[in-house]
This record gives C-alpha cells, structure tokens and sequence, in this order.
C-alpha cells in the first residue's frame, strides 16, 4: 500500500508518502517537513495560535513539493492519513481538514490517525518489530509505559501524573534562558557537566507502581536557579546533567519494575517520541535491556520526534485490517492511546 500521511499536531507542519504492508518494514518515499522555531524562538515556547497559522501557511505548499519531487502521482495513492489528535487542537484542525479536502477530491480512503498510536507503531515502519512489545513513550505531552499487544490493543501500564519528560526538559531550557528546542538545548549543555554535582529529588521512584511525576524535579531546579548559587557556566552544565540524571533515573527506576513484575513473554522494548533522540537515555536504555535480557528498538532519530512517516505507516496499518473512517470524524485536542481502536470504524 502507498499512503500520503500528514501531521500537525504540535509545531511540526510534515507530509510524507510511505509504502509498505504490515508488519513493515515500511519504505518512505519521500517526506517534507517545515519546523516552527522561528515563529516561537520569542516566545521560548510553542503558541497554539502562532502554530495553526504557520500550518496552514506551509501545508499545500509542502504537499506539492512532495509530489513535485518524486515520480509518485495522485493515482497511485491508496489512501490519505492525518492526525485527528491528540494535540493543539487548532493544528489539528488545520491537517485534519485539509486531509479531508484531499481525501473527497480524489476519491480516496481517508483514515484518522491517533497521534500517539503512530508513534507507538513506528518500529514496526522501521524495523518490522512484531507484536507485542513494550513501549516506552517518552515526549513533549505524553510519558507511558505501555504493552503493545497489538497494533490496535495498547495496554497503559504507568503514565505522568503531571508533567511529561518532554515538557519538563522544555521548562527546565527555559528557567536557564537556553531557547528552543529545549531538549536537545538541556541535553548538549550537560554534556559538560557533572550529574552528581547537585541533590534533587526522584519523585515517586520509591513509591509502587510505575506512574511518573516531573513537577517536583523542574521545581526544585528552578529553586536552585533562584538560590544565587549558580555563578558560572560549569554550575550551569552541572545543574543540567545533574537534571537529566534524576529524570533518568526515573523513567528506568519504574520501566525497570514493570519488566520485572510484569512477566508475559514479551521480550522486545521500543522506545518511541521526541525525548527518545536523547542519547543519553538510549545509552540507559541499552543498559537496561541487556540486563533484562530484552532487544532494544529505537527507530532512527528522524522517527521519534513529530513527522508524518509515522502517520502514514498507521494508515497502512489501519487500512490492512479493513479500517477507514468517515470525512465527519472530529479534531481531538485529548485521546487516549489505548481506545484508539474504538474510534476507527
């Protein structure tokens, strides 16, 4: 099958056409994508306005730039993708839309993608992983372990309670005037720095089950900030990996209780959304998994942040078992990962 798949759910206009059958991997044709860091560089931060306006000023462009750049022709599509949530619902709505448009003027299929269910399926674009395995859904809004049972049944172990990994590493960039992206901004400074140099907190790591909580650890970075002990750029690195460690420590103090309370046979772990482009989690992770003698899978760093490879190998995914949807289903700024499948029809 070949799908256009298209995304807008946060600050990331893309399209992109992919080719494939499940269980992939899938081949990506071609993909064009525009990143908005120069519309919210003042800001230090996404502005869901700014963001649905700067969709629907590049999308058509970006699309006819796709097929002008390959030898892919309207005819040959099977069908159309596009994010339908979670997300800001304005972007949303711009993609959804202008999929819909698409879809009615051609004549073809349409399928309503759940944001994070793409990303969750992406190893199998990359890398043909079978089901189940378990997912480690790390970015900007979401933090989850989760069983991938299958492509349409996701079973959510332990999630945030507040803040995801993702928004945290933004706010922490923030608090020390880094800019944008904040993750990778955070990640390069700390680099240099000594992860021990300050105590903070690991919040809920002790207490049972695998929920996540980041509030408590951006707050106390921010106290450090205030306290008038950060005098050099080396206090900075230190604050930084000293951050990046805690956090770390988090997301493999409860992954690693789940794997080992948790005992199907599943014998895979995927790592999957923007936070999964940290190197240093990776680096974690494969220690992990050789010692709980699973295969770690992380897709290429292209993959794990927003893109719309990932949507268009869901559609693929959706439209092998039959599933398509009707041009009347809505934009949802909230939709959990696991009742995807109740939304297909």
């Amino acid at each position: 099958m070949l799908v256009l798949g298209i995304e807008t759910s946060c600050d990331e206009t893309a399209v992109a056409l992919v080719e494939g059958n499940p269980p992939g991997p899938g081949r990506i044709i071609n993909e064009q994508l525009y990143t908005q860091l120069i519309e919210h560089q003042e800001f230090s931060g996404v502005v869901p306005e700014i963001a649905a306006r700067a969709h629907l000023e590049r999308l058509d462009a970006l699309t006819r730039d796709l097929f002008e750049t390959t030898s892919v022709d309207w005819g040959d599509i099977d069908a159309i993708a596009a994010t339908a949530g979670p997300g800001l619902i304005g972007g949303v709505l711009v993609g959804l839309m202008y999929a819909k448009g698409l879809a009615q003027a051609r004549g073809l299929p349409f399928v309503a993608v759940n944001h994070l269910e793409a990303h969750g399926l992406t190893a199998r674009l990359s890398h043909g992983v079978a089901c189940p395995y378990w997912l480690l859904l790390v970015s900007g809004g979401h933090t989850q372990i989760i069983q991938a049972r299958d492509v349409d049944d996701f079973v959510q172990i332990g999630g945030t309670i507040d803040d995801a990994a993702g928004e945290a590493f933004d706010k922490v960039a923030k608090m020390m005037g880094l800019g944008m992206p904040g993750g990778p901004k955070v990640e390069n400074l700390a680099l240099n720095g000594d992860p021990k140099a300050f105590e903070l907190p690991r919040p809920l790591l002790k207490k049972p089950g695998y929920d996540f909580s980041f509030s408590g650890l951006k707050t106390a970075v921010r106290r450090h900030l205030e306290s008038g002990e950060i005098r050099s750029e080396q206090n900075m690195a230190d604050l930084a990996a000293s951050f990046q460690d805690a956090l770390g420590d988090c997301l493999m103090g409860k992954l690693e209780r789940a794997l080992e309370e948790h005992v199907e046979n599943i014998s895979t772990l995927v790592v999957a959304g923007g936070v999964a482009r940290n190197q240093y989690l990776r680096t974690r992770l494969e220690q992990l998994a050789q010692a709980h003698e699973v295969s770690l899978i992380c897709p290429p760093m292209s993959l794990c942040s927003d893109n719309a490879a990932m949507i268009a190998w869901a559609g693929i995914e959706m439209l092998s078992r039959g599933h398509h949807d009707a041009l009347d289903v809505p934009a949802k700024s909230r939709w959990p990962l696991r009742s995807s499948s109740k939304l297909h029809t």
